[in-house]
């Protein structure tokens, strides 16, 4: 039992990081209005403050389990959370433009190093029986985080300041430092390969360039040249990477890992639910208020209840995995989900907002199943001597697709208006929208169905197929 609270105690540290960087994600996108005219420069330009802390987050996502195995989990963690608070304070200091994307882009290395190697100190100290509630514990702010920033973000600047939502991060920051140095413990390898810089730089800048696209893109800013080019760039660098990889004894993200099926089939499948899911920030509030009507107060308010599905889902999830197996849960899920997306498409703006209300708990709920089984079953047969490899490649896979639901969102919306004439997108736009990314989450129901029966048997405690030996 006291492993079991060590664990949990683990989790919640971890999640205190999660929830700062997925606020922090999504809380400074109602604010750049009020820094554009704080810093008196055009509304547009300040798009600079999100793409400076992608950059910095997608280069040093790849490093991060590299980096634990040499300096440790503990020391990497705390060094992690200190460089973003700090780098907080600072965005809330800041008096130009150039000094705040600077200093974002110093956040986004913090993200980039804070919730893979969080990720991996729990798989690392968790029993194996006891991870799927372990992680349950962990994910809760990967739902709440993405939701619950536009809502908090647009109250602290209207009320207060778009400074304070720079400061909001340090009391959170100072308690997950706090519980770091009590609840994580200090793992390292001993015999660490030399440090991969050419796959960084590859790899890292093949990501950052690839993010710049997926923002610029999803805002609509810059050109189709642009687009091109940004997305040419960034598919050579990758492209780059993977012959670099082939030939590297130890790269910083091992592809030959996929020859895993559970950890193929997590990041394959969880790709198809990742873009869906990465498409909602982005499409649901500007579905409210331009497809349905809403003021930006009322949107914020419909959004706020998807959390709680997932707040009531989350201890059941256990016991559901334990009756049904991964293989079952995850192919109903992925078609759940794809329902869930199809009937958000067809909401109408004379239908009560009680009915979307209810699809978007039953959405929250969904997704707090979906994730936290795909967070588990990925390392269900990962070596232990590969489990820092395992993460960095798994972390780097959830970015590049929840980028690419932004970009997925975008595209649609973008050629539905060039089809019909409009610049405007209207309601019909954003179900196609929804339509579009529902039949992609759909994707992960053949996918899961590759399965075993009795994968991840001994995480989920269900024994209803024989667990595979060895």
């Amino acid at each position: 039992m006291p492993s079991v609270t060590h664990s949990q105690l683990t989790a919640l540290t971890v999640s205190s990081m999660l929830f700062m960087e997925q606020m922090d994600g999504t809380i400074l996108a109602t604010a750049l209005p009020s820094i554009a005219h704080s810093l008196h420069v055009g509304a547009v330009a300040t798009s600079v403050a999100l793409t400076s802390y992608i950059i910095g987050l997608a280069i040093f996502i790849p490093a991060s389990g590299a980096l634990a195995d040499r300096l440790g989990s503990r020391t990497v963690l705390m060094a992690a959370i200190g460089i973003f608070v700090c780098s907080s304070l600072l965005c809330a200091r800041a008096q130009s433009l150039p000094f705040l994307a600077v200093m974002r882009m110093l956040q986004g290395v913090g993200g980039a190093l804070m919730v893979p190697v969080g990720r991996l100190a729990i798989i690392r100290g968790t029993p194996r029986d006891q991870l799927v509630r372990t992680m349950t514990w962990m994910m809760l702010p990967a739902t709440l985080g993405p939701l619950l920033g536009p809502v908090v973000g647009g109250f602290i600047t209207t009320w207060l300041s778009w400074r304070w939502n720079f400061y909001l991060n340090v009391p959170v920051g100072l308690l997950g430092l706090v519980m770091t140095w009590r609840f994580i413990p200090e793992i390292r390898d001993t015999h660490t390969p030399p440090f991969d810089l050419k796959g960084l730089w590859l790899a890292g800048g093949g990501l950052a360039v690839l993010s710049i696209f997926a923002e610029l893109f999803s805002h609509a800013q810059g050109s189709w040249a642009l687009w091109l080019e940004l997305l040419g760039t960034g598919t050579v660098l990758l492209g780059l990477y993977a012959r670099h990889a082939a030939r590297t004894t130890s790269p910083l993200l091992d592809f030959s890992l996929m020859r895993f099926a559970t950890f193929r089939i997590s990041v394959l499948a969880g790709a198809a639910s990742r873009i869906a899911v990465g498409s909602l920030p982005f499409l649901l509030p500007t579905f409210l208020q331009i497809g349905t009507g809403l003021n930006a107060a009322q949107s914020g308010i419909v959004t706020f209840v998807a959390p709680m599905g997932a707040i009531i889902t989350r201890p059941l999830v256990p016991a559901v995995l334990k009756r049904w197996g991964f293989r079952r849960v995850l192919m109903i899920n992925g078609v759940s989900a794809a329902v869930i997306f199809i009937l958000i498409a067809g909401f109408q703006p004379w239908q009560p907002l009680w009915t979307l209300s209810l699809i978007l708990i039953v959405a929250g709920g969904a997704q707090a199943v979906q994730f936290t089984a795909y967070n588990t079953i990925a390392y269900a047969d990962i070596p232990a001597t590969h489990m820092s490899a395992a993460t960095s490649l798994y972390s780097t896979m959830q970015q590049i697709m929840l980028s690419g639901g932004i970009c997925v969102a975008a595209g649609t919306l973008t050629v539905m208006g060039s089809l019909r004439g409009h610049a405007e997108p209207s309601l019909g736009d954003f179900s196609a929208a929804f339509l579009v990314t529902g039949l992609v989450s759909l994707l992960a129901a053949p996918l899961c169905a590759t399965l075993l029966p009795s994968a991840g048997a001994d995480m989920s405690g269900n024994r209803t197929e024989p667990a595979p030996r060895g």
